[in-house]
């Protein structure tokens, strides 16, 4: 599968049953349909997050297609906090697309990582040390 924004072929790791696609060139991160849910691991919690996605119609972001189909994938507004985080939907929802650094921003802003699960699992797959680990 290849990076929807720098073209370049992206690895897959996978880490407690969860598969994400990483480009090593520019850092984004693709999650297959389902695979969110999963990072979450708590349904409610996931269908709160899914639930605060809007389209933004208004972007003047350059549309990037999905790495699946193939079509310009649809800008999505995270929450209402300032600034307006946008994230890359497919429109067929085969899946979403986070520029470096937008996964973790979104549970941060979203209070949906408490027990810093989701920091340690993306510390854990890129092999950075995470602030829970410092004793």
């Amino acid at each position: 599968m290849d990076c929807p924004v720098c073209k370049n072929a992206m690895i897959t790791l996978e880490l407690q049953e969860v598969e994400i696609d990483l480009c090593t060139d520019c850092g984004g991160i693709w999650l297959d349909a389902g695979e969110l849910e999963m990072l979450l691991g708590e349904p409610e919690k996931a269908s709160q997050l899914l639930n605060s996605f809007k389209t933004d119609h208004t972007s003047t972001e350059k549309p990037r297609k999905c790495p699946i189909c193939l079509k310009k994938m649809k800008k999505i507004i995270i929450g209402s906090s300032k600034p307006v985080l946008l994230i890359d939907k497919c429109r067929k929802d085969d899946g979403l697309w986070f520029d470096k650094g937008e996964l973790q921003d979104i549970f941060d802003r979203a209070q949906l990582d408490k027990d810093n699960k989701i920091q340690k699992l993306l510390a854990d797959m890129f092999g950075q040390e995470h602030n829970t680990d410092k004793q």
